[in-house]
């Protein structure tokens, strides 16, 4: 693969950063049946008409852009919900270098999968360390369970069971 940070998390979930048209040729044969991006449109290594690429190897493309600076708890709800959507099935996920993915990921392992702080970090801790404003992120979203304030976006309702 060309994408960089490229990591299988599970048998039925990758992670990696920008995927090229080269790439994306490959996904059918490993049996992808979804694209989760979580980078924005105007990421300096967007690849022009990936959706159109993605749908037309026969792979759903859902699309959550997470603004780098500015990180959002509805849109971990929404990952949340968009993999319980595709449960049962092969997903790669991606933005531009793996960082919001894997914080996500990270996230998904903590709230969903309720795993230890060891497992969840795969590939995360292998990609970056989080900087201020996604460390705050973090802390935010692993206090939803516990902060009536966030009954609204409970993860654990969107969370798929395991």
């Amino acid at each position: 693969m060309d994408a960089e940070n490229t990591h299988q998390v599970f048998d039925w979930l990758w992670t990696s950063g920008q995927l090229s048209e080269k790439d994306i040729s490959c996904l059918p044969a490993l049996g992808i049946e979804a694209v989760i991006n979580l980078a924005l449109p105007t990421a300096s290594n967007a690849l022009p008409g990936e959706a159109e690429f993605i749908t037309r190897q026969g792979i759903a493309y859902i699309h959550i852009p997470v603004e780098w600076e500015r990180p959002e708890l509805h849109q971990l709800v929404q990952f949340f919900g968009t993999l319980k959507a595709f449960e049962g099935r092969k997903i790669w996920v991606h933005c531009a270098k793996n960082m919001r993915v894997s914080a996500f990921i990270y996230l998904y392992r903590r709230l969903c999968m309720t795993e230890s702080e060891e497992a969840s970090v795969h590939p995360m801790q292998e990609v970056w360390v989080p900087n201020e404003i996604w460390q705050a992120f973090i802390r935010s979203a692993l206090s939803m369970r516990s902060n009536p304030a966030f009954e609204r976006v409970r993860p654990e309702a969107a969370c798929p069971s395991i």
